[in-house]
Parts: C-alpha cells; structure tokens; sequence
C-alpha cells in the first residue's frame, strides 16, 4: 500500500507542470488560437521566473516574473496572428523556438560566467519551495500523503484549473470566450470585441504556462543548471488538450495520468518488488522505452482523438482559424 501511496504522490507532482501548461492552453484554444508555443512560453517562465526569484529572494516575485515572462511571449503571438493576421501554427512553432532561444541564452551566459543562481544558496526560496504541505493534515496515514503533503505548486496549479473551469464554463466572459472560439463572426455580430478576447486569454493563457516552466525550474531540475529543462513538457500539454476535451477540470486528472507515465522508469523497481506477480515484468523494460513513453501515449492520443471524433468531443470550431472582421 505504501509503495502505491508513494508512486502516486510523485505521479502528482509530475503532473503539475503539465497541468500548468494544459489549463493556459485550454484558456487560448477556447478562443480560438491554436498556440503552439506552449514549450517555448514554459521555457520563458521558467528561466525568467527563477533568477528573479533566487534574485529577490522570494517566490512570490519569481511566480509574478514567470506569469509576465511567458505572457509576453504569448503577446508576440497574439499580436502576429490577431493583429497581422499570421498563421497560428507558424507562429506558434516559432514561439517556441524563440522561448528557447532565449532560455539557452540566459542560461548559459549566466553559467558560463559563474554567475548562475544556485537554489542551495537561498535556504529561505529552498524551503518555501519544499514538499511542506498542509500542518496537521499531512500526518493522516495514507490519505495525508496523498492529498496533503505537496509543494506549494501543487494546490495552486489545482486552484488555477478549478478558476478557469469556472471562468471558462460558468461565468458570461466564459460564455463569450466560447463564442468566440465557435464562431467569431456571430459572436461580432452580437457586439463582443472578438480581438480584444483573443488577446486577453492568450495572455492569460501564456502567462498560465509560464508558471509550469518555473515549477519544471524548480522542483523537477532543483534550480540545477542544464539545457532540458522543459524537456518536452510543453508539446505533452498541448496534447493533452484534446485529452481533457478543452476542459480544464478534466485537465487535473489527465495531467496527473500522464504524471504516471513520467515517473514510471525510477518507480519499476519499487513496483516490481511490491507486486512481483503482477507487475514483476516491468524491470525487463529497457530504460529507453520508459523515456518514449509519455511521448507515445501523447501520439496515441492525438492518433485517437483524429480517428473517433464524437459530437462532445469536437473542438472549438474556429481553432486555428484567424479572424478578419472585413470578411465576415
């Protein structure tokens, strides 16, 4: 039972940033912009999100620094493909090379002059990013592991998910947001301002994956310097999209089923011993597969999602399509 407990817990926190990125990527895809710059935002967040946390000292400023970092990212695309008119998937893709442009190149020109800001040098940052949990609640056996005992990441990225679902799903901006995403003209025609919604939840939504990036910085790398840092997080996300049906509640269990798959190579051993009989196959997998996988389930989906579309599942019928008011 423990090791189930344990290998749970660490699938959650894996998920985390995945669910960061999935929730900002509902947020843009609802009005109808394909953003695939998500691992490019995440890389912006995370590098702009830590140094200015290690150098003010305080994870408030880095979270703020994160959600702006990202956000000007997803301004750059908003501004092209709403304003200019460009394609969203060029675009996109472009972001993402550009996001980790820019993190290679604040990373590395900080590490190679000595002057990179290491984790261990700020106790107060390393603890107000640790496993804390919740007083009390995390010493009930079993379920306090479980449910309580997590970073301060962890209950956030659930708490932005659940405010979006309600944004997104009960609320009369929502309503519009989804208008918009379905058919733009007629939501023109009925006097929302069809840009400025684009250009606001693409922000919001960039700003959302910016946060996912710092959690990937901080908790996943410990504030350690290298050049993977997202490490594909960001393409995960957008995948995960068409899993949780461009609902964000969904996207907190999805994201913590893909949590699973990320977690399962350094848990095989555990699980095999634990349940020999069932599950004593899973150390006789090379190493490597256990890294494809959640490439290969995210492929699968996308696979899936293309072959049974059903009329609940659809996306938003404007994604991807720009919006030129003069052809409406």
């Amino acid at each position: 039972m423990i090791t189930i407990i344990n290998f749970l817990y660490y699938s959650i926190r894996m998920g985390t940033p995945l669910l960061f990125g999935t929730t900002g990527e509902i947020v843009s895809e609802r009005a109808g912009s394909l953003n695939l710059g998500v691992e490019g935002m995440m890389a912006m967040g995370a590098i702009g999100g830590y140094c200015a946390a290690c150098y003010s000292q305080s994870l408030t400023v880095g979270m703020i620094a994160a959600f702006l970092s990202a956000a000007l990212g997803a301004l750059i695309y908003a501004f092209l493909t709403v304003s200019l008119q460009a394609n969203q998937n060029v675009t996109g893709l472009a972001l993402t090379m550009f996001g980790d442009g820019i993190y290679l190149f604040v990373g590395r020109s900080l590490a190679q002059a000595g002057k990179f800001p290491l984790l261990s040098n700020y106790p107060a940052l390393s603890h107000a990013v640790a496993d804390n949990g919740i007083p009390f609640l995390r010493d009930i056996p079993y379920i306090g592991k479980l449910l309580f005992s997590y970073n301060i990441f962890v209950y956030i990225a659930i708490a932005v998910a659940i405010l979006m679902w309600f944004y997104v799903m009960r609320t009369k901006a929502g309503l519009r947001l989804r208008s918009i995403g379905e058919n733009p003209g007629a939501a023109d025609a009925c006097g929302v301002n069809v840009n400025r919604y684009r250009y606001l939840n693409i922000i919001l939504g960039g700003g959302i994956t910016g946060l996912g990036g710092l959690y990937l910085a901080f908790i996943v790398n410990g504030g350690a310097w290298n050049e993977f840092w997202i490490n594909g997080m960001g393409w995960i996300s957008v995948a995960l999209v068409i899993f949780a049906n461009w609902n964000p509640m969904k996207a907190i269990f999805g994201s913590f089923f893909f949590g699973m798959f990320n977690v399962l190579m350094a848990w095989k051993g555990n699980l095999s011993s634990a349940f020999p009989r069932a599950l004593g196959w899973l150390t006789a997998i090379p190493n490597e597969f256990y890294q494809l996988l959640p490439f290969l389930i995210t492929a699968l989906v996308l696979i899936f999602a293309s072959v049974k579309k059903k009329k609940k599942n659809v996306q938003p019928a404007a994604l991807g399509l720009n919006y030129f008011r003069e052809e409406r």
